[in-house]
């Protein structure tokens, strides 16, 4: 029984040590529902795939310019599907470009309310640079 119960214990450590982290960083900086929405079934793919695998994924979906209406509170064409995913899918960020989101605050002369799910990264350029730096994988649908 000892024997069995240290085989089992060594057989979980083993198919842990080979499950894989794979980072992505998803790029929007299109106001395109289609876009968007591809974007969202990409993010879902990899994490069934993954998890599938016994693997994780962190994802990051960071979104500048025309992009960010994709965050937008009351304009979002996939807010629901952000929402959602959101509470789902652990180890998933969604990043809301500050220069951007300054921008359209300014020209709308009050601050535009992004989604709950959204958070603010001073420049989404510079936040994909740095993701790719710790090794994300870059994908722009």
């Amino acid at each position: 029984m000892k024997r069995l119960i240290t085989g089992l214990i060594a057989a979980a450590l083993t198919a842990s040590a080979w499950a894989a982290e794979h980072k992505i960083a998803f790029h929007v900086d299109q106001n395109d529902p289609q876009v968007m929405n591809m974007t969202l079934n990409n993010v879902q793919n990899a994490v069934n795939y993954y998890k599938a695998q016994g693997d994780t994924a962190t994802i990051e979906v960071v979104a500048y310019g025309p992009g960010l209406n994709m965050f937008i509170a009351g304009k979002s064409p996939v807010a629901d599907r952000i929402e959602r995913m959101s509470l789902d899918i652990d180890n998933l960020a969604f990043k809301a470009c500050g220069n951007t989101h300054k921008n359209m605050s300014k020209k709308a002369g009050k601050d535009v309310k992004l989604l709950d799910a959204a958070e603010i990264t001073p420049s989404g350029v510079i936040r994909l640079i740095e993701l790719q730096e710790k090794g994300y994988a870059y994908i722009r649908p």
